[in-house]
Order: C-alpha cells, then sequence, then structure tokens
C-alpha cells in the first residue's frame, strides 16, 4: 500500500502543477489583452464649419431646474429640458456645455455632458427627446438662474 501512494504522489504533484501554470498563463493572457476595468474616455465630438452651420437647428426647449436631497442628505441639482432636431439630418451625438453665472453675470462653473450619447438612437429630424441632467456640486456663488448651453460637439449622419 505504501508503495502505491509513493508513485501516485509525482503524479498528482505534476497534474496540480499543470493546472496552476495553466490558470496563471490564462490571468496573464486576460490582463494584457483586456481593456482597462474603469470608464472609457469618450472622444470630443467634431465641430468643423458643418457641424457649426447645424447648432442653429438644434433647440432646447421647456428648460426647468430642481433640486433634491440625496440619500446622504447632499443636494442635487437637475438640469431638466427637451432638445429639438429641426434640421433635415439625424443626429447621433450632442455634446454641450453648461455655464453656471454669478449674479454678475461672471462664470463660476462649466460642465461639459452628452446630451444624445452613442449608445442611444440618433434624433431623428424634427424629433424632440426629454433630458436630465444631475449635478452633486454647483458652485454656491450660483445666481440660481438656468445655466447658459452651448453646442461644442455634434456628431451628424
Amino acid at each position: 500500500m505504501p508503495s502505491e501512494e509513493k508513485n501516485n504522489l509525482p503524479v498528482a504533484f505534476i497534474v496540480g502543477l499543470v493546472i496552476v501554470t495553466v490558470l496563471v498563463g490564462a490571468a496573464v493572457v486576460a490582463s494584457r489583452y483586456m481593456g482597462p476595468a474603469g470608464p472609457e474616455v469618450e472622444k470630443p465630438l467634431p465641430m468643423g464649419a458643418v457641424e457649426q452651420s447645424y447648432t442653429a437647428q438644434v433647440h432646447f426647449l421647456d428648460p426647468k431646474m430642481n433640486r433634491a436631497s440625496n440619500l446622504l442628505n447632499q443636494e442635487v441639482t437637475y438640469i431638466m429640458g427637451t432638445v429639438q432636431n429641426a434640421g433635415t439630418r439625424k443626429v447621433r451625438q450632442i455634446e454641450i456645455t453648461l455655464e453656471f453665472h454669478d449674479p454678475f453675470n461672471q462664470l463660476v462653473q462649466r460642465e461639459t455632458q452628452r446630451l444624445v450619447g452613442s449608445n442611444e438612437a440618433p434624433l431623428a429630424p424634427g424629433e424632440q427627446r426629454d433630458y436630465q441632467l444631475g449635478f452633486d456640486h454647483v458652485s454656491a456663488q450660483w445666481n440660481q438662474v438656468y445655466p447658459t448651453i452651448k453646442i461644442n460637439g455634434l456628431d451628424l449622419q
């Protein structure tokens, strides 16, 4: 009986070593070829002459604001409204900058957001779509007036 256990020990050791080697190799290959775990950085949208001229066809309607407290008792500011494509082309993505001002109309905060993103259906000609943007922090100097919206990128189809 003891000699049979001695014969099986090297085989079990070799099998275990092979399994560990395969697992380590798979982990190395996976870490080398898989992308980073963090959020993907979005590339800036084009804003050439065609996109700049098309911005006149994109309208922001029915602006609203709201403030609410979250579960951590922090104030969250919501900016809401409707974006309308009054032009003849589909809009795949819209990138905007919201500018918050103080009572003297000086810029106190600037935020960039995507209204129509790459994971959404394009905004068809004549279509309207509601949006809601939440901000955990807005400058205390903000005058509580709806922020200025500027289009700084369009992806047209």
